[in-house]
């Protein structure tokens, strides 16, 4: 996950960027927020990097048999970071 700050095409401006980012080996979880009228909400993204035979980086969301347990264990984990990021938002607000 190599940018974390993207453009807004239609704006032009900076987006937010992720509130966590985890990773294991090759796959990493970025984790995104989002404050409605409703509340605040999270999401989580995938990524799996892999080089070519070339040797370039590159990144995909396709997973296959052999990167499904490492991906079950950082969702795991990302639940986990979303348990205590709103945690932590409903602190604040009670503050």
């Amino acid at each position: 996950m190599a940018n974390t700050t993207s453009k807004n095409t239609k704006t032009g401006e900076s987006a937010k960027p992720p509130v966590a980012k985890l990773r294991i080996g090759l796959i990493g979880a970025s984790i995104w927020e989002r404050t409605t009228d409703n509340g605040t909400f999270h999401s989580v993204t995938f990524e799996r990097r892999y080089r070519d035979a070339k040797g370039e980086w590159h990144s995909t969301q396709s997973f296959d048999k052999s990167t499904l347990l490492t991906l079950a264990k950082l969702a795991d984990q990302a639940d986990t970071e979303i348990a205590r990021l709103s945690a932590a938002t409903r602190e604040q607000a009670a503050v």
